[in-house]
């Protein structure tokens, strides 16, 4: 499926307000950090943004907004999405700026291929053969494309694929996975595990008071491991969702205490 055909769905938590936080908001996410600073003494985060291919307002608007904070940033490309002359048009993010921006490979099609249960691109329904080859096709496209900007760390659509899409990434020589923490089954041994904690934007909660204790339950989680995973899915994003992202980055900026890293800094 093109990410054009997709139906886009702003969490309810992006529509409790207009133009600032509600204290209530705001004061919980200082204590949440607060909290796990005075047990840890740091707190180590990465953002990881999905489904990179098009340059739109909001992708814009996102590095913008990393580039403003001087904050690094995962990206995961879809390689079929991804062509020659779209990566040329985002050029002003990489080149000078890979010590900033951190590319690396989303799925190859991003299409679900399950026919019952949840969505997988690599999941079990598929052959092995069908499994490697689209890994091969999609890590051979970014690389053409992208050269050395692309860092060797597979991020699976929907944050799930099966056993063998993991041993097939350690065999291709991949590093490193990211899905959501939890997932099973566990990477195998040589091929590491970068999970995301805390879903910005593809949130089901329907009262956004919800939305909100959730969410900072998932910040908690997330602070309390060795590395605070952030998803991103700027198609998802509205005007208030920028907001609460700005709003992140700089209260991150304000913590010595907290170090913002990419997947090539965790390798």
């Amino acid at each position: 499926m093109d990410q054009g055909a997709k139906i886009v769905l702003i969490s309810s938590i992006y529509h409790s307000y207009d133009h600032y936080l509600a204290p209530e908001i705001t004061d919980a996410m200082q204590q949440t950090i607060e909290a796990a600073l005075d047990a840890h003494g740091a707190v180590t985060v990465f953002f990881r943004a999905d489904d990179i291919g098009v340059l739109s307002k909001n992708y814009q608007h996102l590095m913008a907004l990393f580039l403003k904070y001087q904050t690094p940033l995962c990206l995961a490309v879809v390689p079929a999405w991804m062509t020659q002359s779209r990566w040329e048009a985002m050029a002003e993010f990489h080149g000078k700026k890979e010590t900033l921006f951190c590319w690396h490979m989303h799925g190859y099609r991003h299409m679900n291929h399950e026919i019952k249960g949840k969505k997988q691109e690599f999941g079990a329904i598929r052959s092995t053969r069908a499994l490697s080859s689209d890994l091969s096709r999609g890590h051979e496209r970014l690389t053409a494309i992208m050269g050395k900007n692309l860092t060797p760390v597979f991020t699976p659509p929907w944050n799930r694929c099966s056993p063998e899409t993991l041993m097939l990434l350690k065999e291709k020589g991949f590093k490193a996975v990211s899905r959501s923490q939890g997932s099973l089954p566990l990477s195998p041994p040589g091929l590491r595990d970068f999970p995301v904690h805390v879903d910005l934007h593809t949130r089901k909660e329907q009262r956004a008071k919800e939305g909100w204790q959730t969410l900072l339950a998932e910040f908690t989680t997330g602070m309390n491991d060795d590395a605070c995973g952030i998803m991103i899915h700027h198609m998802r994003m509205n005007h208030q969702a920028f907001i609460f992202l700005e709003y992140l980055l700089a209260l991150f900026a304000g913590y010595k205490q907290i170090t913002v890293v990419a997947f090539n800094d965790l390798l």
